[in-house]
């Protein structure tokens, strides 16, 4: 969960402890069943967006054992559970833009809890299109500095020659960014030119950021988007809060 990927953020998910690495694969395994039921087919080379729920799941580091027994039981009829993907915006403490996505089998427990979560920390749950015109759909692929033998300048030509529509360098990765249609495409070929990924998915990329100029409020903000990543139902959340 992040508003953008900077490497604060990243280095967040990488270092989650057992616990909090389950629960993401939880996540991630809601996904991939949702992805092979609105696709029709458990077999990435025809569904494109299981193939693009795959790539998040390796990225995120699961095993590749629980991406091929989450995929058989969903092509089977023993998985009857029927989620229904659900979007809600508001704001955070100070007014940080917050679009929050779930995947839920009870619309009505997931909107309450969202909005108390909401309420709890100085936020109120908005109504649709709220805040969402303030973000960018985009595919976004970071890739990590270190062990990478390529300089910048040899990542950005691979990554522009691979169709992206924009990259970033920062101390520690290389972000780089697509449109939403080229995604799958883009991250193929970079695989095939060796690159491997720390984050690799579909975002909401905020057009301008909100920073927090004091710690109550930055601590207030941090604990809702906790609130919320320990929630199963809710899959991403996406912000414009600049981060330290």
């Amino acid at each position: 969960m992040s508003g953008h990927n900077k490497w604060s953020t990243i280095k967040q998910k990488k270092g989650k402890n057992d616990a909090a690495r389950a629960k993401v694969f939880t996540k991630i395994g809601r996904e991939l069943i949702v992805a092979i039921k609105e696709g029709g087919s458990a077999d990435p080379s025809v569904n494109s967006k299981l193939k693009d729920c795959i790539a998040k799941a390796k990225a995120a580091n699961v095993p590749n054992d629980n991406i091929e027994r989450i995929i058989k039981k969903a092509s089977s009829d023993a998985d009857a559970t029927n989620y229904e993907a659900v979007t809600y915006e508001g704001y955070g403490p100070s007014g940080v833009a917050v679009i929050v996505e779930a995947l839920t089998d009870n619309r009505n427990r997931t909107a309450g809890e969202v909005r108390h979560y909401f309420d709890k920390f100085g936020g109120n749950m908005g109504t649709q299109g709220c805040v969402s015109f303030m973000f960018s759909k985009k595919g976004v692929l970071v890739i990590e500095r270190e062990d990478l033998e390529k300089d910048e300048d040899t990542v950005m030509s691979d990554a522009l020659e691979c169709g992206a529509s924009d990259f970033e360098a920062d101390d520690d990765v290389f972000t780089i960014y697509t449109e939403t249609d080229d995604f799958g495409a883009v991250r193929d070929e970079l695989e095939n030119l060796g690159y491997t990924f720390v984050s690799a998915e579909i975002e909401m990329v905020p057009s301008t950021y909100t920073k927090l100029e004091d710690e109550e409020t930055a601590t207030k903000m941090q604990k809702m988007l906790d609130m919320f990543e320990d929630n199963d139902d809710i899959q991403n959340v996406w912000h414009n809060w600049e981060m330290d």
